[in-house]
């Protein structure tokens, strides 16, 4: 709905953007940049074999086991949601448009303001800076929201561009795992 939304007020694509998975009732919304051209080509987030997104998911305790991209429709349909904030595939972030995150901002500020998840992690300190115009912020949980009732979390990307290795990935994500709990 949101995509097809961004389209139509010229955020045009030559790649096939992927589908969000939203609802109301999220435990968390992860927010990434933008898909990876790998993502566009399978139809599923976090696709691209360098992108450690699944194995922090499960080496940070969120899920029960490393699931594959194309099961994100079970990971859903367990709390979690996948959005960007610019939903034209990329091959890295630095080819998104500034118009484009100025729209992309909007819209998913939309978004966030509808579904209201519990909690929104932005995959990426720069996500949530472009989001919020901030010029920095710390990792984890966010003394202030942009959304009222709606934490925000920021966590590391997990794209295989980032050199932050792994393990200390995986120790911020479990700052999310517990903050949900907690919830």
């Amino acid at each position: 709905m949101y995509n097809a939304d961004f389209k139509e007020r010229g955020g045009g694509y030559s790649m096939k953007p992927v589908q969000d998975h939203l609802k109301e009732g999220l435990s968390i919304l992860f927010v990434g940049f933008n898909p990876s051209i790998r993502s566009s080509e399978t139809g599923h987030h976090y696709a691209n074999p360098t992108n450690r997104f699944w194995n922090v998911l499960f080496e940070s305790g969120l899920t029960s086991r490393k699931f594959l991209p194309s099961e994100g429709d079970e990971v859903f349909f367990n709390g979690f949601g996948f959005t960007n904030i610019v939903p034209r595939p990329t091959r890295s972030a630095d080819e998104i448009t500034n118009n484009e995150y100025i729209e992309g901002k909007k819209v998913l500020k939309e978004k966030i303001a509808h579904f209201k998840p519990k909690i929104v992690c932005f995959v990426g300190k720069g996500v949530y800076l472009k989001y919020t115009g901030k010029r920095q912020a710390n990792w984890g949980l966010q003394s202030d929201q942009t959304v009222s009732g709606v934490l925000d979390f920021v966590a590391p990307s997990t794209s295989g561009l980032v050199r932050m290795k792994t393990k200390e990935m995986v120790e911020i994500y479990k700052e999310l795992k517990n903050l949900i709990v907690d919830l």
